[in-house]
């Protein structure tokens, strides 16, 4: 029997967290999971919540929670996680600077397993050092190195970012078969078209703004060194890097915010 994919949207921070699943053993995992951001520095746990929900209603036993990096724009949900799903093994790249907290970092050409079917970790960083991409049989989850065509690819101007690792990284991905399915982190929607979380390498070939049609590396390092000096660092940075990192439970986070909330005097 196939794996499958299941996709839980975080509309605040448009992040796509997903359950890969096998139904023969009845064993999934969770990849990227996004916890909810307010416009009053409020968090909420409502895609884990429903992630957790799914679990529960298929009776599934979580082996992993898979992230593909640290991400900057929005807490992860992670420790929340792993807090209701205590076999679950929290799993994050080993070449992420400064990181504790996790049960497992995972190298290039690490297996972890799903039952009789195996992810194969392929590191993909430039975006962060440590950025790692999952790849089950035809199917790869590969964070914010790719985006959808029509947005591109990630930053690198957070700190260990490089545009010319990010490169060789995405060529890793292109290198695979056509028909591959390629699962974002990210999408924001555009030019009247819905939202998306899955492409195809074949699709991202062709129609990348950044990198289809074979452009050539000099070029992608000017396009994304120019275009990052004039992006704003993330409104959430200041809290979700630090809690990312240390694979902070709710609590912690909801103590880190606390923490950072400006104090009115009198």
């Amino acid at each position: 029997m196939s794996l499958t994919v299941h996709p839980f949207f975080e509309a605040a921070s448009g992040s796509y967290s997903f359950i890969v699943a096998n139904p023969e053993s009845a064993i999934c995992a969770i990849v990227d999971p996004a916890l909810g951001l307010g416009d009053d520095q409020s968090i909420n746990t409502n895609c884990a919540d429903l992630m957790l929900d799914w679990v529960q209603a298929q009776r599934f036993t979580v082996r992993w929670i898979l992230e593909t990096h640290v991400h900057a724009d929005r807490p992860s949900a992670a420790g929340y996680l792993k807090q209701h799903l205590l076999c679950a093994q929290t799993v994050i790249g080993a070449d992420t600077p400064d990181v504790s907290g996790f049960d497992r970092l995972v190298n290039d050409g690490d297996k972890l397993c799903l039952g009789h079917a195996c992810a194969r970790v392929i590191a993909t960083p430039g975006h962060t050092p440590g950025c790692v991409s999952y790849q089950f049989n035809d199917f790869v989850f590969v964070g914010d190195t790719l985006f959808m065509p029509d947005t591109g690819t990630a930053r690198c101007d957070f700190p260990g970012g490089c545009p010319v690792r990010l490169y060789a990284s995405i060529q890793k991905i292109l290198a695979l078969p056509n028909e591959t399915r390629l699962y974002v982190c990210h999408d924001y929607g555009g030019e009247g078209r819905r939202h998306r979380f899955v492409t195809t390498v074949a699709e991202e070939k062709a129609q990348n703004v950044h990198v289809g049609a074979a452009v050539p590396l000099e070029e992608f390092v000017v396009m994304r060194t120019t275009r990052d000096a004039k992006l704003d660092e993330p409104r959430w940075s200041a809290i979700a890097i630090p809690a990312n990192l240390r694979c902070m439970s709710l609590s912690g986070i909801q103590t880190l915010v606390a923490a950072s909330a400006p104090h009115g005097g009198h």
